[in-house]
């Protein structure tokens, strides 16, 4: 990183900064005519005795020479505001681009970052600081050489105009000058130096924020609610104070600024008048001079702005530099070098000499010395304390020891770059991060070894390939499939499913990853022959469904012409799946042309009706309950604190005369009868002739439906597989009886049996393997996230997977499985397992003892083994 933004703007964008000053260049004659136009204009033109004027050897009388003035001015100010418009345009572009640079720079850094440097620096400060922070840094850049070239250059231009006209009167223009240049910087500095505070205030208030959200359990477990108000109130306040001392001397600055600006026109008007008078200056010349001192003003503020600018930028770029100044970065070299050609295949030997490492000054790790042949399953075991996570980072190459040095086959393992480092050994800590994606996305995250460079036909593509190299980013396409085939098989290919599949078994995450295919959507204009194959699988299911006794059926079919009990009554009357916001079953009741619908074909009263004795039941019968009562569970569609709301309503509505109520009041009766589900509530509400009603309703509602609501909802069709229903509500077609017991489960052994047997149960994990995982993996549990993290370092085919205590999330039997599983996996290979579950050390072979950052001790399991009670980890027992 260049240690100051000059040096920074000069190196990335030079040859720019060269354009933009020949584009000042230009544009300065052409402001220096435009100021002289006008004198001429008042002068000789209107002003003077002359009646024919010679131009470029053409007579014109005082008209046509006015006119000839005129559009040439007009001329000169298209030709300024076009070279201006192309040299701010052209700035703001370089400016960009240099954001952009200096923005991946500065992420590129942070990748260098050793990782004990996390724990002193948060997320939330590297997030301001990457984003926010250098906002400002990007307006400089194009503003580095432009305001002092434009400006500078306008302000002179100006100047010299004002002193060809009378000396005196330039001599007063900037007079005050003086005063603006030496005590306008006083205050901005104060300013920058309360912008400073405001920053590192700011950087905490978002540590703070962070803090919150990642603890926001603890805060509520603990009623820690207000404490923790009161304190980011007290954050927020020292903001206030510091904003308010800027604004004081901020707006300090515009009025000595304003005051000397518009103390010129008053000495022009005093000086230049008295020389008027006396005969000594022309009133065009004073007129003209008038006019340049106005535009003078803005280029002497920009000047002013530009100081200030300047410094302020200088100072945070000074702390944002400072910030990414960790003692010792990751060499850059180590990123980027490709695997060299004698990169070790850890058959030999691993040895550690002397290996130290400390933290804060205290030593975790303190004189390691090991050698284990290669391949070998050892585990390591050793109480808190002992250094033993220091040490799973340290064998996997991620954390550099402080002296002391690792080899593996005879070369030293820390100075093996990442593209070794990174494939052929895995690691997997306690908790693991899921980064925000696909699961699939995740389980091939450590196979993205094979760019894509930004190529094509495409005009896109083109732009995006050319900017990214003029703004210093790699020329890579991260949408294009960067996975090694080799190890996971082409993309879409049977052989890449396969190998996920394995791995998903493997780690137990399979049973996940399929019932999330099941809940999954897919489009049928994009994967035809899935769809087709699902509609089969679809006819079987129903055929095995109906050829169940009448006692045993579980699930209720839709079909066109029957009122389906188990479903709500909006779910009858579209007979399908509103797959647009303005159709959803919150705001379904409220659309025009469903309450066109119910008006038509006569359900409106008798809907409202149902909905209003449907609210009174719901109140007469509940209000006494507790909120946590298993009845507003099976309600669903009211809950405990809405009780006063529909109080409310019913007291307000007269029954009789529903339909002339109020419209959101009809619209909230619609919106409850449209919740109801007979078969679920049992309330007697609708009755068999109603429901009949309500499948005609449905005809209506499809015969009539408007060309623009086409398309924005999915029918029921038997014949039609369903973009708006998952791949189980596909199959079954239908909804679950309520009531019946195992009813679900029962559908769902149906179900696969008859995936399995159409050979679909790949694909349906196959859609599975597109379930968003959300950020940090928030969407899936905990053992679940772990399980993933495994199944990523599988995937690699590592030729050393180093485990810390990886089933620490995961249930006891679920544990003890994985060590067999995985050390079956990984035969021929080397695993190294610290801290297993304590009943299966034995079957690693090689056991190493650490103890206050030392190795104990290095021997194969022996049966007697003591479990530390309470701890879960095994101490060895002196022979």
């Amino acid at each position: 990183m260049e240690p100051s933004i000059f040096r920074f703007v000069w190196k990335y964008s030079w040859r720019q900064q060269l354009v933009i000053l020949a584009l000042t260049a230009l544009s300065l004659p052409v402001l220096y005519a435009s100021l002289e136009l006008p004198k001429i204009i008042v002068n000789e033109a209107l002003g003077g005795q002359q009646f024919v004027f010679d131009v470029f050897g053409y007579q014109l009388d005082r008209t046509q020479y006015l006119f000839v003035l005129c559009f040439s001015f007009l001329a000169l100010v298209v030709v300024g505001g076009a070279l201006k418009y192309v040299l701010n345009v052209y700035s703001g572009v370089v400016a960009e681009r240099m954001l952009r640079r200096l923005r991946f720079l500065l992420y590129e850094h942070m990748l260098r970052f050793p990782l004990p440097h996390f724990r002193k620096i948060g997320s939330g400060e590297l997030i301001q600081m990457i984003n926010a922070e250098v906002e400002p840094l990007g307006g400089y850049v194009a503003a580095a050489f432009t305001v002092p070239a434009f400006q500078g250059g306008t302000l002179l231009t100006i100047l010299l105009f004002v002193f060809m006209q009378d000396w005196k009167l330039a001599l007063a223009a900037i007079a005050l000058y003086p005063v603006q240049i030496v005590v306008i910087p006083r205050l901005q500095r104060r300013v920058n130096r309360l912008a400073v505070r405001r920053v590192h205030q700011v950087r905490r208030n978002a540590q703070r924020i962070g803090e919150t959200a990642s603890g926001i359990l603890h805060i509520h477990a603990d009623d820690a609610t207000l404490f923790e108000r009161a304190r980011f109130g007290h954050e927020l306040g020292k903001v206030f104070f510091i904003r308010f001392d800027i604004y004081k001397t901020k707006y300090l600055i515009k009025f000595i600024n304003n005051f000397i600006g518009h103390l010129g026109p008053f000495l022009f008007f005093s000086i230049g008048g008295y020389l008027v008078i006396q005969g000594d200056l022309t009133l065009g010349a004073l007129v003209a001079v008038l006019n340049a001192h106005k535009d003078m003003i803005s280029p002497w503020k920009e000047l002013l702005q530009y100081y200030q600018l300047t410094y302020d930028v200088k100072v945070k770029y000074e702390q944002v530099i400072s910030q990414f100044t960790a003692p010792r970065l990751l060499p850059q070299a180590r990123l980027d070098a490709p695997p060299p050609a004698d990169a070790p295949d850890f058959v030999r030997e691993l040895r550690a000499r002397g290996v130290v490492w400390q933290e804060e000054g205290e030593r975790v790790l303190d004189g390691i010395d090991l050698a284990l042949e290669l391949p070998v399953h050892a585990a390591v075991v050793g109480p808190p304390g002992s250094g033993r996570r220091a040490f799973g980072l340290v064998l996997a190459g991620l954390l550099t020891p402080d002296s002391g040095r690792v080899w593996v086959d005879d070369q030293d393992l820390h100075r093996l770059p990442e593209s070794v480092l990174g494939r052929r050994i895995g690691y997997v800590g306690p908790s693991s991060w899921i980064f925000d994606g696909r699961l699939r996305d995740n389980l091939l995250y450590g196979l993205r070894h094979h760019p894509r460079p930004l190529e094509g036909d495409d005009p896109n593509q083109a732009r995006r390939r050319r900017e990214a190299l003029l703004s210093g980013n790699p020329p890579l396409d991260p949408e294009a499939d960067w996975v090694d085939e080799a190890l996971a098989g082409p993309a879409g290919s049977p052989e890449r499913l396969r190998r996920m599949v394995a791995a998903l078994k493997l780690v137990g995450l399979y049973e996940d990853v399929y019932r999330f295919g099941l809940a999954g959507h897919i489009r049928a204009a994009e994967r035809p022959e899935l769809a087709a194959r699902l509609l089969q699988a679809r006819r079987q299911t129903l055929a095995r469904l109906a050829a169940l006794p009448e006692s045993d059926r579980v699930v209720e079919p839709f079909h066109v012409d029957r009122y389906n009990p188990q479903a709500t009554v909006a779910e009858n009357l579209l007979f399908g799946t509103p797959v647009d916001r303005e159709l959803a079953m919150a705001r379904l009741a409220e659309h025009p042309y469903v309450q066109r619908v119910l008006e038509a074909t006569g359900l409106a009263r008798d809907l409202l009706q149902v909905g209003y004795r449907l609210a009174e039941t719901v109140v007469e019968l509940f209000s006494e309950l507790p909120p946590d009562d298993e009845f507003f569970t099976r309600l669903a569609f009211v809950a405990p604190e809405q009780l006063p709301e529909l109080r409310r309503l019913l007291s307000r509505l007269d029954p009789e005369r529903l339909e002339q109520a109020d419209l959101n009041d009809r619209v909230r009766l619609l919106s409850l009868a449209f919740h109801l589900v007979p078969a679920r509530h049992r309330l007697g509400l609708l009755t068999p002739e109603l429901q009949r009603r309500l499948v005609e309703a449905r005809h209506w509602l499809r015969r009539h439906l408007p060309p623009e609501l086409e398309g924005r909802i999915a029918f029921f069709d038997p014949e039609r597989y369903n973009d708006a229903l998952s791949i189980e509500e596909n199959l079954v077609f239908g909804k679950l009886r309520h009531g019946r017991p195992r009813a679900a489960q029962l559908v769902g052994e149906l179900v696969r049996e008859v995936l399995r047997e159409l050979e679909l149960e790949l694909a349906v994990v196959d859609v599975g393997l597109d379930y968003p995982c959300g950020v940090g993996g928030q969407r899936l549990g905990e053992a679940q996230r772990q399980k993933l993290a495994i199944a990523r370092e599988l995937m690699k085919q590592p030729r050393m997977l180093v485990l810390h205590h990886p089933t620490a999330p995961l249930d006891p039997h679920e544990a003890e499985a994985l060590v067999p599983a995985l050390r079956q996996a990984l035969r021929g290979r080397t695993l190294i397992w610290i801290q297993p579950p304590a009943a299966q050390v034995h079957q690693f072979e090689r056991v190493v003892g650490l103890e206050a950052g030392r190795v104990q001790a290095v021997r194969e399991p022996e049966p007697a083994t003591v479990t530390a009670a309470g701890e879960g980890m095994v101490r060895e027992v002196d022979p």
